[in-house]
């Protein structure tokens, strides 16, 4: 884990254990990704916005970006799974819109980027129910409300 934005550890002292519980709970719902690692930056907007423009093609900060690493030996010897990086503003601008605390809000984005790297998806309807279900099941093992309760 990089934190490279101060702003998350001031606003939640517990930033990296949430990042961390949040980013096991998922990996331990997925037997298939025992001891692989992943990637977490805690950044501002600026630094996601970069790399959102640079990889997406979209220039603006968003929440959470998800870059799935490749998975043949050769190119990933390491067996990494890949890297996720959080915008601090636009999380927390969220989580006070959505009337959460960034705690949460944070556990929430990692369970969703981390699902990301493992392939799940929210393109069709489908897709992002199942993703969805994925999340409340990981987020109520970590004293997360349903981040989906307001939307229904």
């Amino acid at each position: 884990m990089e934190i490279e934005d101060e702003a998350w550890t001031r606003a939640e002292p517990e930033t990296e254990a949430l990042v961390w519980r949040a980013a096991q709970a998922v990996l331990d719902a997925h037997e298939d990704v025992e001891g692989k690692a992943i990637v977490i930056l805690l950044a501002d907007d600026d630094s996601v916005q970069a790399l959102n423009r640079d990889f997406r093609h979209k220039d603006y900060a968003t929440n959470v970006l998800s870059f799935p690493a490749a998975q043949d030996p050769a190119s990933n010897p390491e067996g990494q799974i890949g890297d996720i990086a959080l915008a601090y503003g636009v999380c927390a601008r969220e989580a006070a819109e959505q009337g959460k605390p960034l705690a949460h809000h944070l556990q929430h984005l990692v369970a969703h980027g981390v699902l990301h790297l493992l392939g799940y998806d929210h393109e069709g309807d489908d897709e992002a129910e199942a993703m969805e279900a994925l999340e409340r099941e990981i987020l109520a093992g970590l004293d997360v409300p349903d981040p989906y309760a307001d939307e229904r």
